[in-house]
């Protein structure tokens, strides 16, 4: 491709030779024989530091913001805006050719992709997703490193749903994606808002800059699909050109509104009232249930298809590894479930949502992430502390922190409140410890890692998936 088609539609200033570009990158490590290297000037290194050696490297051309007196140089105001378009232009825009939709929100942005993915499927439409536990291409699964990918993956992803036949695109959205600007360029035919409460503080610093990056979606999008009942939900899209619908279950001052709610150990019934009413099956339990089938179900409706085969489609689909997930604990009288609740509000959701179908204790194994906001903390300590009927502390991923002092950390919120609980450092016992004190009828919830199946600990990542961890368990105890 020519260096000036891939350029197309970007602001450049002075001429370039006009080069057969053969790749692009942003990462001084990729750089290949004739690519394009973009310079982008992040929190820790500025690519426009690699320029000259991209350049003795092979690169044909790069991209940068400022006149570094070179001969294969093409300068644009800024890199990190534009490279997003660069990557799409790359691989033909293929994102122009699928119906795009684009969720985001603090909690239920996985569950709600992955329920869209599975009505559009059942409705005969092939579905791509992107997301925080996988990719899909169809139905080919690829591994998802970020919940959002950096734009030349994203767009490769756009291409290989083009070329497989995909007409609808489902993918979750994340702040950071959005505030670097990933999505860039991007238009989604409608996009979802689920909720915003605390989280990744660490890096937006505050929580009004947090719900900016949010709102970039919505400026974004054709038509907003968004939760009424959260104090954010109609202020994300006020003053933007999309039409906005609204989804509600403790209001009725929206478009789709869930009445009745009835809450079941196999999943949450509930009538679903727009301009028409449904019974709505959601197999998947727990309160937010209700709000992420309304929401993906207000979506489906809104991309054009009949509410009562949406809801039909609905009741078919089945859980996301790592979303409330039941572990088979065969022989046992008590229930382990593993969820990926690693904020305030998750953990609040969670634990109440199990509360409303427990018959016995909550017993909550959970910590909190190293490198990250420090201040959730104390809170998910005094969460659980105050939901559970016993807590078990320990580690979640500490990375480079001390393992002790985060526990320290969500101690402070426990401090007052008369809930036993254990320390247990090691997260592997930690579960050992819940599953060997189990008593009948018990839930044992595994909070914050999820889908994961890795430990992120100060001496460097080890292998460690929650399943085989209690598979391991119930082995040992088998054989006392």
């Amino acid at each position: 491709m020519k260096l000036s088609q891939l350029l197309k539609g970007i602001e450049v200033s002075g001429g370039y030779n006009d080069a057969e570009i053969t790749d692009v990158t942003q990462d001084s490590r990729n750089i290949t024989k004739g690519c394009l290297f973009v310079c982008i000037k992040g929190n820790t290194f500025d690519g426009h530091s690699a320029a000259a050696q991209a350049l003795q490297k092979g690169a044909a051309a790069v991209l940068v913001e400022r006149d570094l007196g070179l001969d294969a140089q093409v300068i644009t105001p800024n890199t990190r805006a534009v490279y997003s378009a660069v990557c799409a232009n790359f691989f033909g825009r293929p994102a122009e050719r699928l119906r795009l939709v684009g969720i985001t929100g603090t909690n239920g942005k996985t569950t709600t992709a992955f329920l869209i993915k599975q009505i559009l499927d059942s409705l005969g439409k092939k579905t791509g997703l992107i997301g925080t536990v996988q990719n899909m291409v169809g139905s080919e699964v690829y591994p998802a490193k970020f919940t959002t990918p950096d734009p030349y993956e994203l767009q490769s992803l756009f291409a290989l749903m083009v070329k497989a036949g995909c007409e609808f695109c489902v993918m979750e959205v994340s702040s950071q994606a959005l505030a670097q600007g990933r999505v860039n360029g991007i238009e989604f035919e409608v996009g979802a808002f689920t909720n915003l409460t605390q989280d990744h503080l660490d890096y937006h610093k505050t929580f009004e800059n947090y719900f900016a990056a949010k709102r970039l979606l919505f400026e974004s999008c054709r038509t907003a699909v968004t939760n009424a009942d959260d104090p954010h939900g109609l202020a994300i899209t006020n003053g933007l050109a999309c039409k906005t619908v609204s989804y509600a279950v403790n209001t009725n001052n929206a478009d789709f509104v869930a009445k009745n709610v009835r809450f079941k150990t196999t999943g949450v019934d509930y009538d679903l009232v727009c301009d028409d009413i449904a019974r709505v099956r959601c197999p998947i339990p727990g309160r937010f249930s209700v709000y992420n089938s309304l929401c993906a179900a207000a979506v489906c409706v809104t991309l054009g298809f009949e509410l009562h085969s949406v809801i039909a489609s609905l009741e078919t689909s089945h859980g996301v590894k790592g979303r409330i997930e039941v572990v088979p604990t065969p022989g046992t009288d008590y229930t382990v479930i593993i969820d990926y609740a690693h904020s305030p509000d998750g953990l609040d959701n969670i634990i109440s949502s199990l509360r409303e179908i427990a018959t016995g204790r909550i017993v909550t194994v959970f910590g909190c992430g190293g490198d990250r906001d420090k201040t959730k903390r104390p809170k998910m300590g005094k969460i659980a502390a105050e939901l559970s009927d016993y807590c078990v502390v320990t580690s979640d991923n500490p990375r480079s922190e001390d393992p002790s002092a985060i526990i320290n950390d969500i101690l402070e919120g426990m401090k007052g409140v008369s809930t036993p609980f254990t320390v247990v450092e090691n997260r592997k016992e930690a579960i050992r410890f819940a599953m060997e004190n189990a008593k009948k009828n018990d839930i044992i919830l595994l909070a914050g890692k999820g889908h994961e199946t890795y430990q992120i600990l100060p001496t460097g990542t080890i292998h460690f998936d929650e399943r085989e961890a209690v598979r391991d368990i119930l082995g040992d105890i088998s054989k006392k």
